[in-house]
């Protein structure tokens, strides 16, 4: 999993800031013709690329969840994860029976056109992945009656409106619900991690941090260090070195 945090402050949901205790993980999909997260996620974090102006990190969206699936600016498909896990979500609306909005955690698949089958089995696994690690955050065991459902299962429980995601989209690759909750229990047995597997990880999650633009609040201080000669600048969200650290200190000790 390819898992990067985004949080939608600005969003309302965010702002109302209440809680739920997760019983379980709804799957949605976007229903729009475009793969991009930079259309539903922002602000850029230099690897989303320039959010779009209808990005849902704003007030007056009336929507929100947990996490988004779908493509960064170079093509990779990443997770952006939007809410904190256990903040309730505004994504199932109701039914006659209730709201998978106070029960479930959710994410949205951004869509394409449905019609490219690697873009296709690329989110999915990423969907399986985000599933399988919050079914083992939470204790949920996704093969547990109505533990992983997606929003038109929850329709069909009386829980959730009435939307077609993700059977619309899932059989046409030969996926059903029951393959992805059977996906997701292989996975979570399937969880542990070689320590090459853990290096791996970590040489791409820190290579990624390299890319991270400069935060606002940081980019005068560094301008000012870097004209005093204690850093050259680059890489200003990577982590240092204790020998990075002791030459930086060593420069501004002259």
């Amino acid at each position: 999993m390819n898992l990067h945090v985004c949080m939608l402050k600005e969003n309302d949901c965010y702002k109302a800031g209440r809680t739920i205790v997760p019983k379980g993980v709804m799957v949605h999909s976007t229903g729009a013709n475009n793969p991009n997260l930079r259309r539903y996620v922002g602000p850029d974090d230099g690897l989303l690329g320039e959010s779009s102006s209808r990005n849902w990190n704003q007030s007056g969206v009336g929507a929100c969840v947990h996490a988004f699936i779908g493509r960064q600016k170079d093509g990779t498909v990443a997770t952006y994860q939007t809410l904190p896990w256990t903040m309730r979500g505004w994504h199932s609306a109701s039914g006659p029976k209730g709201s998978a909005n106070n029960t479930h955690i959710s994410f949205e698949i951004c869509e394409d056109d449905l019609s490219d089958e690697t873009y296709f089995r690329a989110v999915y696994q990423e969907a399986v992945e985000l599933t399988a690690y919050l079914c083992q955050r939470y204790g949920l065991d996704p093969k547990a009656d109505g533990v992983v459902i997606c929003h038109q299962e929850g329709h069909q429980r009386g829980i959730a409106s009435n939307h077609a995601d993700v059977l619309h989209w899932f059989p046409m690759y030969g996926k059903s619900m029951d393959d992805f909750r059977a996906d997701v229990a292989q996975a979570m047995e399937e969880e542990t991690v070689t320590q090459e597997q853990f290096n791996k990880m970590m040489e791409v999650y820190l290579k990624s941090r390299t890319k991270l633009a400069t935060s606002d609040w940081a980019k005068e201080p560094l301008r000012q260090a870097v004209e005093r000669g204690f850093t050259d600048g680059t890489s200003p969200q990577g982590f240092a070195t204790r020998q990075e650290v002791a030459a930086m200190l060593n420069a501004a000790l002259k």
